[in-house]
């Protein structure tokens, strides 16, 4: 233990040396109720965690502490750039996912997990606890996995049957199923359009999901009114 205690000294004064106050303002203004933001910027920590993958990932995750949120934010980064198994990343998924307590760390955990466009149908079935869990960013994390590797015809149905199911009432997870449906709705139109004439959709969750859609400079002034008349008052 004394080794990792040390090896972690050295990477939370790395951290410290990187951070920056004016960052960390910045960074904190956007993730409230986080308040143990160093102020690194992701490119350095990005950095910091391709080296650490290239050496000995294991260790690191072994001894690795949660202090601040830049030491979980690299944790998640070196899970995803290690070169490891679907299984064994899969596995360092499971015990990373219960430390994600904000948006950010989930949503960047997710976009480093590429490996997922090898095997979509093995990452699928892992998913799945996570989209039926009663906790705000297991269930986030399932959703933005969705938004980002499994915007196909052959998944959609069943995508949106989950969005369709999932009733938690965290902010969280009310956005995350918006930013999902419009991203299905520039890249799956025709699907989406049928989903959002008929779905289950709580009106917040709904209603921000149009708003993102209109949002979007993927798609047409038309369209965007069209999808402004749908707007549930």
């Amino acid at each position: 233990m004394k080794v990792g205690i040390d090896i972690e000294k050295t990477i939370r004064e790395q951290l410290r040396e990187m951070s920056e106050e004016k960052y960390q303002r910045f960074s904190s203004s956007l993730t409230p109720g986080i308040n143990n933001i160093l102020g690194v910027r992701l490119p350095l920590l990005r950095k910091m965690a391709a080296k650490i993958a290239k050496e000995d990932y294991k260790f690191y995750l072994k001894y690795a502490e949660d202090e601040t949120f830049e030491e979980v934010m690299l944790q998640g980064m070196v899970i995803g750039s290690c070169k490891a198994g679907i299984e064994e990343v899969l596995n360092m998924a499971a015990d990373f996912i219960p430390k994600i307590n904000n948006w950010s760390v989930c949503d960047s955990f997710c976009n480093g997990l590429k490996i997922t466009k090898k095997h979509r149908e093995r990452v699928w079935d892992f998913l799945q606890p996570y989209l039926r869990s009663d906790q705000e960013y297991d269930i986030r994390f399932g959703v933005v996995m969705l938004l980002h590797y499994y915007v196909l015809p052959e998944y959609t149905d069943k995508v949106f049957m989950h969005f369709n199911h999932i009733k938690h009432s965290g902010y969280y997870v009310k956005m995350a199923i918006a930013w999902a449906i419009s991203v299905y709705f520039v890249l799956l139109p025709e699907k989406t359009k049928k989903y959002l004439l008929n779905n289950d959709l709580d009106d917040f969750t709904y209603n921000k999901a149009l708003q993102k859609i209109t949002e979007s400079l993927r798609v047409d002034k038309e369209t965007k009114a069209w999808v402004r008349g749908m707007k549930r008052k």
